[in-house]
């Protein structure tokens, strides 16, 4: 299968592809973040490390940087989607600033505005904005972690004295690895049971203030430091507990639910669960957020190593020509190469997201399919950050094991990001049971054997909602006619297998599922069994999603040469992708043997076809020096343009051509 020649492109083209729509804030952020001191932190202690932080806060606080979201009328811009995109280049940075920056202004300014009233808003966003009240975010507890349904921190309202009393009741409900808690927090957003009118009404939030303007805890309040992490040690986490604590009743953020001043409680939402979804709902931002930070994570590793690669040398070439660039070896190449070629695919994929949540005017069933699709690729994005960056760590040998080239901080650092903002392996079970239950309305609200259970006595159909460029997509997949012949790099080939592939294992899983409905079976027993199943059909999924979401960048892209590589980047996003679930692919006859091993020689093809652009494919990401930080890749670059500059004054051909020649 030969591919397709592709004429060099430089890499500001391909910039200008990648920062889309906020292409502004992009390049403002590059310089903001330019200024800040080093990402570099391993040698710093835990306290020095929240102090530089905590600065480095109120620097972003006063370039206006987390203005840019928040609404116009308390004095922000508006643009939430500039706001995902300004915290995505905070993952360029120290990690533990975008963590802080984060708490401050993501998850704790977000759920004042998402979940209070406008006396909320007028009296608190000012003073969040420009960081003069440093809040918390207080909602995973010892005990409960991603079942924030069932949290057993109390908020009881009390007639009498027009308060509500919050309690931890026992160590279990503590409120735990709290970012700010421990150091700089003076307020958090509570989230408990709340009880009123002698009834129970479920999870809601409200504003408990937790220290004085010294710095001391209120009476009632107990905060612990969780201490030194693995990672993101400029981030002060913290457990909180509450002993009898008495906030006002206007505490009470009370967007979705309220209680007046004799007790009686009303919402807009009558079931419980729902108004408890539809709370969690206004806070899809955290997780989208995660995933782009994740992503620019992950572009930093990709970004070191293969400037490394470019230069390390190691082993002669037995027909001469000196020793061999460490990515003229394919298996190095397989190593970086599929890698950067997927980091790309879910770079247009966060923009797709990003983009979809700005423009907003969707319906009901359109934010919950949104919702799904961000706790999906949020789990794709740090799954695949947590592979690559620890790829990238290999792929530099010892060099890549010290500190101070910045690949075990980032290592270490991003290791949590697969499971806070929500467990990776909870998040796929959450987007498959959106694409089973078909986002219907009345079955938002269902656990695993409400849903098991609906499966058993329903029909549920498969249907494929495209995301991006629907009627390019599906012009693609009508062209192809025959599979089994089709062109390794048929982009409709491509689009076909994969969405017949998340058709027949949705269709197999609820066939599987229906078993909960017949006598004698447990309908939670026959979910569990099948949670391999489930957690397949969330991956094919969202492997469908960004497959479409590049294929769309791609058609946007009005520079030849730049489509025509990015062409080729797909294609090997598509193969790898496709070789590493080759088990599945043969063992449904999507492709036969002699096939299967036609890709593999088609990832090794493109492999070598995309080594002499892996410089500008990096270069492209436009990491400023300041922010890489690691001295194996500042002094690689240095070293790779000044043997550049040696060859164009001696009329020779391109290093990177030359040494990818002498590979072949």
């Amino acid at each position: 299968m030969p591919v397709p020649a592709t004429s060099p492109v430089a890499a500001d083209v391909l910039t200008e592809v990648l920062d889309g729509r906020w292409a502004h804030i992009r390049r403002e952020a590059r310089l903001r973040m330019a200024a800040l001191p080093s990402p570099a932190t391993y040698d710093l202690s835990t306290e020095q490390h929240r102090e530089q932080v905590f600065a480095e806060l109120h620097e972003l606080a006063e370039s206006g940087y987390p203005r840019v979201g928040f609404p116009t009328s308390h004095g922000g811009g508006g643009d939430v989607g500039g706001s995902l995109t300004s915290f995505e280049m905070l993952g360029f940075g120290d990690l533990s600033l975008m963590v802080k920056a984060g708490v401050q202004w993501g998850l704790f300014g977000g759920a004042v505005e998402a979940l209070g009233t406008e006396r909320h808003l007028d009296r608190y966003l000012p003073e969040i904005i420009d960081l003069g009240l440093p809040g918390c975010f207080a909602m995973t507890e010892t005990g409960h972690g991603s079942d924030v349904q069932h949290v057993r921190t109390t908020a009881i309202y009390d007639p009498s004295s027009r308060e509500f009393v919050v309690n931890t009741p026992d160590v279990s409900a503590r409120k735990d690895y709290i970012g700010n808690a421990a150091r700089d927090g003076r307020i958090a957003v509570v989230f408990a049971q709340l009880d009123a009118g002698g009834a129970e009404r479920g999870v809601h939030a409200l504003l408990v203030p937790l220290r004085d303007d010294e710095g001391r805890p209120l009476p009632g309040i107990t905060i612990e430091d969780c201490g030194r992490k693995a990672g993101l040690n400029g981030v002060d986490n913290g457990r909180i507990r509450f002993d009898q604590v008495r906030v006002p009743r206007e505490a009470l953020l009370n967007r979705y639910g309220d209680v007046a001043e004799d007790g009686t409680y009303a919402s807009p939402i009558e079931s419980d669960s729902r108004r408890f979804f539809t709370m969690l709902g206004t806070l899809i931002r955290g997780r989208i957020s995660v995933a782009g930070a994740a992503g620019s994570a992950t572009k930093s590793a990709l970004t070191i190593a293969v400037r490394y690669a470019l230069v390390r040398r190691q082993f002669r070439n037995p027909d001469g020509g000196g020793e061999v660039a460490l990515l003229d070896y394919r298996a190095h190449q397989r190593k970086l190469l599929p890698a950067l070629a997927t980091s790309y695919a879910l770079h247009f994929a966060q923009a797709e997201l990003v983009a979809t949540l700005h423009d907003g005017d969707i319906d009901d069933r359109g934010q919950r399919e949104l919702e799904s699709r961000a706790a999906g690729i949020k789990a794709a994005a740090t799954w695949h950050a947590t592979r690559t960056i620890q790829t990238c760590r290999e792929a530099c040998g010892g060099a890549g094991y010290l500190a101070e080239n910045r690949l075990p901080q980032l290592k270490a650092d991003t290791d949590v990001f697969t499971t806070f903002e929500g467990d990776n392996t909870v998040l796929y079970q959450l987007v498959a049971k959106g694409l089973l239950t078909g986002y219907q309305q009345d079955l938002h609200e269902l656990g695993s054997v409400g849903m098991a259970r609906f499966i058993a006595d329903q029909f549920v159909g498969t249907v494929i909602e495209r995301t991006a460029a629907r009627s390019l997509i599906e012009r693609l997949v009508g062209a192809v006619t025959r599979d089994d012949d089709a062109d390794l790099l048929d982009r409709g080939w491509h689009l076909r297998l994969f969405e017949d592939r998340e058709k027949h294992v949705l269709d197999t899983l609820a066939r599987r599922l229906r078993r909960a409905g017949e006598p004698g079976e447990s309908a939670f027993e026959v979910f569990n069994a099948a949670q391999d199943h489930v957690l397949r059909a969330a991956r094919v999924h969202v492997e469908r999603i960004v497959l479409e979401a590049f294929v769309a960048a791609i058609d946007r892209c009005a520079d030849p040469g730049a489509a025509a590589l990015l062409g080729r980047v797909c294609d090997l996003h598509v193969l790898s992708s496709v070789e590493s679930d080759l088990d599945w692919f043969l063992g449904h006859g999507r492709i036969s043997t002699s096939r299967a091993k036609a890709v593999t020689g088609a990832v090794n093809d493109l492999c070598h076809h995309l080594r002499p652009h892996a410089g500008v494919l990096v270069e492209a990401f436009a990491i400023p020096d300041e922010l890489i930080a690691a001295p194996i890749a500042l002094g690689a670059e240095r070293d790779r343009q000044d043997a550049q500059r040696v060859h164009n004054q001696a009329g020779l051909p391109r290093k990177e051509d030359s040494d990818s020649a002498t590979a072949s």
